[in-house]
């Protein structure tokens, strides 16, 4: 079997620069505690990923914890996170090897390899809740939805990873010319695509709290938010905390956009609460009130994925990178906070008929808990995600600088 992976990886490097063609590098690496604790969790969680799937294929979604009430639940949370991260990646890279801003080109291929672990982690998770995978790529095709911004985001989602696949293709054999074309092109889909993630919840008319125009711009700000973490973690990994010195340069100009985004995204996120709470709109500022009270928002978001790095950046006049790395693995935490709530909060006001006092009971909040098989299919996926990348990581020339591979 080892042989004939070798063969097969050995026609592949003629067509794409690789390390090196044997299957059994694949399992060797520096067995540090660090490494060792982050092998054995991912393992763990490639077991949960196997048991999630198994409970799906025998109960279907009866397996999870939605009901008719609250039918999105933990795995669209994880499909957002996902493609978010995706997309940030994506754009940050862009910034460096497309518009040709020369600090930030060191990471290009590494943030598009990162782009395309993510989104195929998403599509695994969302394959997982649509119940009929097949028939919904079959059903796209034959009778699109024109109208339906679900449908809108599968088709960009798709072409999107089509563009970003190419581009790193051509990223990998240096070929920049054709590399920054598809780069174009998988940026505007992207972008596109993310928006339209954001409209799914912006054009439910029948959900105050996130109907608007908030959520496709909120969608891109938050996106190149998590890209920038992604990338502190991923240069923090690699080079345990000791940056060369170009490296340096690019994760200080990283650590200033970001200072800029989080700015911005706390500014969001008041007048999101604010314009939700104004005019007294039951529905609508009983929500956002409810949303106020909650702890995953003030810890999880403001805190974790916003105050923490921001205070970081603030004072260390964006310099501070070795705390940023650490900075950023709460503020990826936080990220998740911010996608979870998104679709819980959304939900959490129930349905009403015109009359809310007679005839039935005055309304109260829903209650949502995500079931095991949620949890151990959400936790696979970042088991999945981390396995491609680091797959990826010990095959291909992920830098451009060679003495740094």
């Amino acid at each position: 079997m080892f042989a004939l992976a070798e063969k097969g990886m050995k026609q592949i490097e003629k067509i794409i620069p690789m390390k090196h063609t044997d299957i059994r590098e694949l399992f060797k690496f520096e067995r540090t505690p660090l490494n060792l604790i982050i092998a054995f969790i991912t393992f763990i969680f490639l077991i949960l990923f196997v048991v999630g799937f198994i409970n799906y294929l025998r109960f279907g979604h009866h397996a999870y914890g939605v009901y008719r009430e609250h039918p999105w639940g933990l795995m669209i949370a994880m499909y957002i996170f996902f493609v978010v991260s995706s997309t940030g990646l994506c754009i940050m890279s862009a910034i460096g090897h497309v518009f040709e801003v020369k600090v930030l080109e060191p990471f290009s291929k590494r943030a598009i390899h990162g782009a395309l672990v993510t989104l195929i982690s998403g599509f695994i998770v969302i394959l997982l809740e649509v119940g009929h995978p097949f028939r919904m790529m079959l059903y796209n095709t034959i009778s699109p939805g024109l109208t339906s911004a679900i449908w809108g985001m599968g088709v960009l989602y798709s072409l999107y990873l089509i563009f970003i696949a190419v581009e790193f293709f051509f990223l990998l054999r240096h070929d920049h010319k054709w590399a920054k074309r598809f780069g174009i092109f998988g940026l505007v889909v992207g972008i596109a695509a993310h928006s339209n993630l954001g409209a799914v919840f912006g054009f439910l008319v029948g959900r105050p709290v996130a109907n608007g125009i908030y959520y496709p711009l909120y969608f891109i700000l938050t996106a190149m938010v998590t890209g920038c973490y992604l990338i502190f973690l991923m240069y923090g990994f690699k080079y345990k905390l000791d940056f060369p010195e170009n490296i340096q340069k690019t994760l200080i100009a990283t650590a200033k956009i970001l200072g800029l985004l989080l700015a911005i995204l706390l500014f969001f996120e008041i007048w999101k609460a604010l314009t939700s709470i104004y005019g007294g709109m039951y529905d609508r500022s009983a929500t956002a009130i409810h949303i106020l009270k909650s702890p995953s928002f003030w810890i999880g978001e403001i805190f974790l994925g916003i105050l923490v790095p921001f205070v970081i950046i603030l004072f260390s006049s964006a310099r501070a990178i070795k705390p940023l790395v650490f900075a950023s693995f709460t503020g990826m935490i936080g990220i998740f906070y911010m996608r979870f709530d998104l679709v819980n909060d959304t939900q959490l006001f129930p349905m009403q008929t015109l009359k809310i006092t007679e005839y039935q009971l005055p309304p109260s909040f829903i209650h949502y808990t995500p079931s095991m098989t949620e949890i151990f299919i959400a936790l696979g996926a970042i088991g999945i995600a981390i396995t491609l990348y680091y797959i990826g990581d010990k095959l291909l020339y992920l830098d451009n600088d060679p003495e740094n591979i």
